[in-house]
């Protein structure tokens, strides 16, 4: 299994490289960060920072989305970092939650998350692709590689993860919608006459690592991650609006909790102690989250691991980034990857 670190890029960008490179000291082999342009500083321009000061460490953002930028950018930006770092980058893609509702716009349409995923992995591993009518090409691009892979949660986004996308990218660490959805893209790649298997399963989630399993210091712990149950929040809501609360294209252990949420406040968004998430039950924090004992970690993570995940990253949004980083560094990885 290999892991992942997720930052946000709040200032300085110093120290989101630091800590970076101590991931990368500790066994992690990918290195994300969000990308939403009003509320942190611009990532593509720590990734290359982060590139120059480590040496294997992968990255990219989960997740960037379709209408921030123009493809044929995101695309060369890509190229760009590849060129210069050895093909290092992987480019996380959805819908836009914060980047786009931050800024007044509506999230983009699976059509044209659908189209842009082709474009930008085409124009960035140095094909002809076609923009607004048009078609590009970066001529200068040579040997490269950039791997796509799609976050979703509902149905329909689901199924076009396993029609186009390289890999998946699934923000929870609940084992029963884990093996739900991993079967839905796995379905969905088999049914577009690709191979199940080639896709990359990435779970995402808050992880916290506890010194014991006494009650305190789990309260504290999901005190630190229930700000993960509001994020993910945001895009059940969309779904319940959607498909309804009880359709049966949705499972009711992802919509249930939602009924106690109003509204959202996206400058709090991914931080620990965001008022906005008051309404997360404990159950769904353990449920989503990885909490407790190094112990505690390995087990969730091996039946994970059990259900098609090659990749666990790693939220690191509390009081304890370094001790999470080293914990899994010391603890975690050794044991699961010896």
């Amino acid at each position: 299994m290999d892991f992942g670190l997720v930052l946000q890029t709040d200032p300085p960008g110093s120290e989101v490289v630091g800590l970076m490179r101590r991931a990368e000291r500790n066994g992690f082999r990918y290195g994300w960060t969000f990308d939403s342009a009003v509320l942190w500083q611009e990532p593509f321009v720590i990734y290359s920072r982060i590139l120059e000061h480590t040496t294997k460490l992968h990255v990219g953002p989960m997740v960037t989305n379709p209408g921030t930028r123009t493809w044929e950018v995101t695309a060369s930006t890509f190229a760009t970092l590849n060129e210069m770092y050895g093909n290092r980058t992987v480019c996380g893609i959805g819908r836009g939650d914060s980047a786009m509702r931050v800024a007044g716009r509506k999230p983009n349409t699976l059509a044209r998350l659908g189209e842009a995923i082709d474009v930008i992995r085409d124009l960035a591993e140095g094909r002809e692709a076609v923009v607004d009518g048009n078609p590009i090409r970066i001529p200068w691009v040579r040997n490269g590689k950039l791997p796509v892979w799609m976050a979703a949660y509902g149905p329909r986004a689901l199924a076009l993860a396993g029609q186009k996308a390289d890999g998946f990218i699934l923000q929870l660490a609940d084992e029963f919608l884990t093996e739900w959805m991993v079967k839905a893209v796995r379905k969905a790649a088999e049914d577009a006459g690709r191979d199940p298997e080639a896709l990359t399963i990435c779970i995402a989630a808050p992880a916290y690592v506890t010194t014991d399993d006494s009650p305190g210091a789990l309260a504290h712990a999901r005190d630190q991650c229930r700000w993960f149950g509001g994020m993910v929040g945001n895009h059940v809501a969309d779904l319940v609006a959607k498909y309804g609360e009880h359709s049966g294209m949705v499972p009711d252990a992802l919509t249930a909790y939602i009924k106690d949420r109003h509204g959202y406040d996206y400058s709090h968004h991914g931080r620990a102690g965001n008022p906005s998430t008051d309404f997360v039950p404990d159950e769904i924090v353990d449920r989503f989250c990885l909490l407790g004992p190094a112990e505690a970690h390995i087990e969730k993570l091996r039946r994970l691991r059990e259900l098609g995940v090659d990749q666990f990253a790693v939220y690191n949004m509390h009081d304890a980034r370094e001790r999470t980083i080293d914990a899994y560094g010391s603890d975690i990885i050794p044991v699961l990857n010896p």
